[in-house]
């Protein structure tokens, strides 16, 4: 992955350059999913956060649990869910513009002073695209696209997760070794240079 590669993962459609991971340890809670897929998706993220070298935790201090996934068949669904709009301010002209692009997912964060992640918010729209995609790989990307915040543009040419030789659904072995430099104690939490993406290319060179 060149630093060319990089910075395009992180390089918004308006242009800026925006890096950021999660400051805090991480508390999920899952809503809208029977017990097995509940077990998928934590184990999903837990592979994840592992992977990067960060920590999960039973409870935040600050805000109780601060990544929440939620699984439904309709985006007015949310609108329904008790004080999610004091907790997504504009909630209900999000689920609009979602609902006329006809999204199937999104991704909401919110950040502590120092600009780091301290709180996520993961919508899944179970349209007939994504109930096609077994639980284990649509929780294998959710958790991976939650870790950073990645651009919004990052992963629409080409998946997060790749298909290992054996034909197992696995998270691409470049973006892994993005996740763990992007995690590494040296590296900053927060970034805005292009210069940043530098940096991220020699720590994966040492990785």
């Amino acid at each position: 992955m060149t630093p060319e590669d990089i910075e395009a993962l992180f390089t918004r459609a308006d242009g800026t350059y925006l890096f950021a991971r999660w400051g805090r340890p991480i508390v999920p809670v899952v809503f809208g999913t029977d017990d097995a897929t509940l077990r998928t998706v934590k184990g999903a993220l837990e592979a994840v956060v592992m992977l990067a070298g960060h920590q999960m935790a039973e409870t935040d201090a600050e805000l109780g649990v601060n990544l929440m996934f939620f699984f439904f068949r309709e985006w007015d669904e949310l609108l329904a869910v008790p004080d999610l709009d004091r907790l997504v301010p504009g909630l209900a002209p999000l689920v609009a513009r979602l609902r006329a692009a006809q999204a199937n997912q999104y991704r909401v964060f919110r950040f502590d002073e120092t600009g780091a992640i301290k709180a996520s918010f993961v919508f899944v729209r179970m349209d007939e695209e994504m109930s096609r995609v077994p639980a284990d790989t649509l929780a294998l990307a959710q958790a991976a696209q939650t870790l950073l915040l990645w651009s919004d543009t990052a992963f629409t040419g080409r998946s997060v997760l790749a298909r290992a030789p054996e034909g197992r659904v696995i998270l691409r072995p470049d973006i892994g070794a993005l996740i763990r430099a992007g995690y590494d104690p040296v590296m900053p939490a927060v970034a805005h240079d292009p210069a940043h993406a530098l940096r991220l290319a020699a720590r994966i060179a040492l990785i």
